[in-house]
């Protein structure tokens, strides 16, 4: 089981790792009762890009792990020196660009998101 988004965008996030509130970073902070519903627009296109510059190390650091296996373990993870702050940013890295290339794409971005 996992928790999904999905809208203009769509996508799981990364079980353990990233909360389903990660795209609050990016500028629009969701509604809550089950669901978290965020709308993006061209406003929010800096600091979309602002984020995503943030966390590019972190997001550059975790794809060199993943380029040699398709899982980790805690010790992996241990071993390659990727903590799990790192690994949380990756997973919202790869959801900003979504974010981004969403309202570049349509000018806006509104999606769902699974509590």
């Amino acid at each position: 089981m996992g928790r999904y988004y999905s809208g203009d965008i769509e996508g799981k996030f990364m079980f353990a790792v990233q909360s389903s509130d990660a795209a609050d970073r990016f500028g629009s902070v969701g509604c809550e009762p089950n669901y978290i519903e965020y709308y993006f627009d061209e406003e929010q296109l800096d600091e979309i890009k602002e984020q995503l510059d943030i966390l590019r190390p972190a997001y550059e650091k975790v794809v060199k792990f993943f380029a040699e296996r398709t899982g980790y373990t805690d010790e992996q993870l241990k071993e390659n020196n990727v903590t799990e702050a790192e690994l949380s940013d990756y997973a919202d890295y790869v959801l900003g660009e979504k974010i981004r290339d969403c309202v570049e794409t349509n000018g806006e971005c509104n999606f769902t998101a699974e509590i």
